[in-house]
């Protein structure tokens, strides 16, 4: 997206308002507006006074939401800015992470032995982030739907750097972005576990080559609660026997994360927790620049469960190319909607995963 295309998003949101007044449509609560007209005076007989009708029209007016969590706009700057996807470690040795809280998305992805992260900010930075670590080429259909992202990673081998530099992914690589993307190595965890960058310097290397992020998920916008089947949370077995967990935290409205039995911490000591956790069933085959790394296949349709308020829903997700957003349907064809806030998608295998019903403690639930 160029930079008048920007524009003309900021212009969506300063009018949007607007729009559906004049149109009389419905939308998301938010600011009430009463209009009223007069109508000239009726003639009638001397004997009786003149009449007023008054025609009231009350319309609401939609609040203009942040693309990848459906919360209001605080800063329209903000709002218009590129989504940087980060590539970030879940080595142990990595662990703890900066910047799994501050995401809008992460996506979790099966790599050789372990898992790894893509982690999508847009409403909030972190400086730093990190440990960061080489891309893969699932990366290329998983991402390119948030519009010419910039792509933070710390490399990768010669055949998916040149299929990163080919695709509509921002290369900022730590050899692309050189110093001005603030990268450095730690002295509390051992290389290649170690690297960061700053997402205020990346921001900064845009040059307006990135562009503003579409929605990926649809979220509820008239404050109604989630239904569904309810549940204490979900069990995870991913590739290289990495296990991990999710629990419904009733008191802070949050699924919160485990590492085996361990809470997964993040650098500032704050288990990591999000407002949904969405899984997406998919099919895994190698990838063309190594035959030992397995690319998820996210483009097609397959099994997808939805986890939000405390509630499971079980359904289907489906996108037609690597340029749409994510569209999940539950069993009876209806919209699966996510609650407005931060979102994981776990891009799992058949069987990978097990639901842990309302009661049942997670911790005694057996791994998948």
């Amino acid at each position: 997206m160029k930079l008048s295309q920007k524009r003309s998003f900021a212009v969506s949101i300063a009018l949007a308002g607007f729009s559906l007044v004049a149109c009389g449509g419905g939308g998301d609560s938010a600011e009430t507006t009463t209009t009223t007209s007069s109508v000239a005076p009726t003639t009638v007989a001397a004997t009786e006074a003149p009449t007023t009708i008054a025609d009231t029209t009350t319309t609401t007016i939609p609040v203009p939401v942040m693309p990848l969590t459906g919360l209001p706009v605080v800063d329209e700057a903000t709002a218009l800015r590129p989504a940087i996807a980060a590539k970030i470690d879940n080595h142990p040795g990595a662990r703890p992470q900066t910047g799994l809280n501050e995401a809008d998305i992460v996506y979790e992805e099966n790599v050789e032995k372990w898992t790894r992260f893509a982690i999508i900010l847009h409403s909030t930075g972190s400086d730093p982030i990190g440990p960061l670590r080489s891309g893969r080429t699932q990366d290329i259909n998983l991402l390119t739907s948030l519009n010419h992202p910039l792509f933070l990673w710390s490399g990768g081998n010669a055949t998916v750097t040149g299929l990163i530099k080919k695709s509509e992914l921002i290369n900022m690589s730590a050899s692309a972005a050189s110093n001005g993307g603030g990268f450095f190595r730690s002295t509390d965890k051992k290389a290649p576990h170690n690297l960061f960058a700053k997402t205020t310097n990346i921001w900064a290397l845009d040059a307006g080559q990135g562009g503003t992020p579409p929605a990926q998920f649809a979220y509820r916008t008239d404050g109604s609660a989630a239904t569904g089947t309810a549940t204490a949370g979900l069990k995870l077995s991913m590739d290289g026997n990495m296990h991990a967990a999710w629990e419904w935290d009733a008191a802070s409205g949050k699924f919160v994360r485990f590492h085996d039995a361990k809470p997964h911490v993040d650098s500032n000591n704050v288990q990591v927790n999000v407002d949904n956790v969405v899984v997406i069933v998919c099919e895994y085959k190698f990838s063309a620049a190594d035959k030992n790394s397995p690319e998820a296949q996210t483009v097609g349709t397959g099994a997808a469960w939805l986890f939000t308020q405390g509630m499971w829903t079980e359904g289907t997700w489906s996108r037609a190319d690597n340029h749409s957003a994510w569209t999940l349907t539950d069993s009876a064809g209806k919209p699966m909607l996510l609650t407005p806030g931060r979102t994981w998608v776990e891009l799992t295998r058949e069987k990978q995963g097990v639901v842990v019903t309302a009661g049942s403690s997670v911790a005694d639930t057996p791994w998948p």
